[in-house]
C-alpha cells in the first residue's frame, strides 16, 4: 500500500468515525453551524478557522487539535465544509 493510499484510508476512518458521532448526537451539527456563522460573521478573518476549531472542541464531543498546524485532514475539511455552508446561506439572504 502506497504512502497515498495509507493517507487516504486514514482520512476516510477518521471521517467515519466523525459521521458516526453526528449520528449518535446530531445536535453537533447545528451547534458547528451556530458557531461558525457567529465567528464568520464577526469580521475578524486572522485565525477565524481556529476560532471556529476550539469552540467547537470547547461546546461539543468533537476534538479539533488548538494548533491548526496539528489539524488533520478530515478536521479542515470540516472546517472548510462548515465555512462554505455559512457562505452559501449569507449568499441567499
Amino acid at each position: 500500500m502506497s504512502s497515498s493510499e495509507i493517507q487516504k484510508t486514514r482520512v476516510i476512518n477518521e471521517l467515519r468515525g466523525f459521521i458516526k458521532k453526528l449520528l449518535q448526537d446530531p445536535k453537533i451539527l447545528e451547534q458547528s453551524l451556530e458557531i461558525a456563522r457567529r465567528q464568520l460573521a464577526e469580521g475578524k478573518k486572522d485565525d477565524v478557522m481556529a476560532r471556529i476549531a476550539n469552540e467547537i472542541s470547547d461546546t461539543t464531543s468533537v476534538h479539533i487539535p488548538e494548533d491548526p498546524a496539528d489539524h488533520s485532514e478530515a478536521d479542515r475539511l470540516f472546517l472548510e465544509l462548515l465555512k462554505e455552508a455559512s457562505d452559501e446561506e449569507q449568499a441567499l439572504y
